[in-house]
């Protein structure tokens, strides 16, 4: 029997879901970005499977370990889980970015497990990134609708959002995507 494919949100997280302050993995520098669990929650009741791709290079870079970001991470989803919202899924680059991995963005090895493990239908998906590497990362990864929050400009003018805005709660303007 064949299963109708997901449709799903790819979420960055650092800059994305909380405030992006370099390296973060302790719990008491955490801070959730202002509107985050509400849109999660349109974005679930519009039946779309949450999952986070974040690069990680501070594990690599010794500044913590992968116990401390499962710690972090553990945390991060149960705050989801206390407002009603279910992350089928977090994906993480350890290494850094001299490193030779097919999973640190912008390559697209997280978005291709993530097809893999839950069937994700990428025609209907999104990815929301602050980075244009979070951009070009879904374009490899064959998602081609794509949300970049935040004013940082391309160097290179090539990679493209579907939509740029200046923060997360402009999202709730974009009717294609609800």
């Amino acid at each position: 029997m064949k299963t109708t494919p997901n449709k799903a949100i790819f979420l960055d997280r650092d800059g994305v879901i909380n405030q992006d302050i370099g390296y973060l993995h302790e719990m008491d520098k955490f801070k959730f970005i202002d509107g985050v669990f509400d849109l999660c929650k349109k974005f679930i009741k519009s039946n779309y499977l949450l999952i986070i791709v974040t690069n990680q290079s501070g594990i690599a870079r010794g500044y913590y370990t992968v116990s401390d970001f499962n710690k972090l991470n553990n945390w991060m989803l149960k705050r989801f889980r206390e407002n009603g919202i279910a992350i089928s899924a977090v994906y993480f680059c350890p290494h850094g970015p001299d490193d030779n991995c097919s999973c640190r963005k912008p390559k697209s090895g997280m978005i291709l497990d993530a097809v893999a493990h839950h069937n994700i239908d990428l025609e209907n998906s999104w990815l929301i990134g602050d980075k244009f590497r979070d951009i070009e990362s879904a374009i490899n990864g064959g998602i081609k609708n794509t949300i970049k929050i935040g004013l940082e400009k391309s160097d290179n003018g090539v990679i493209i959002p579907t939509y740029t805005l200046k923060s997360l709660s402009k999202i709730n303007e974009i009717d294609e995507i609800f």
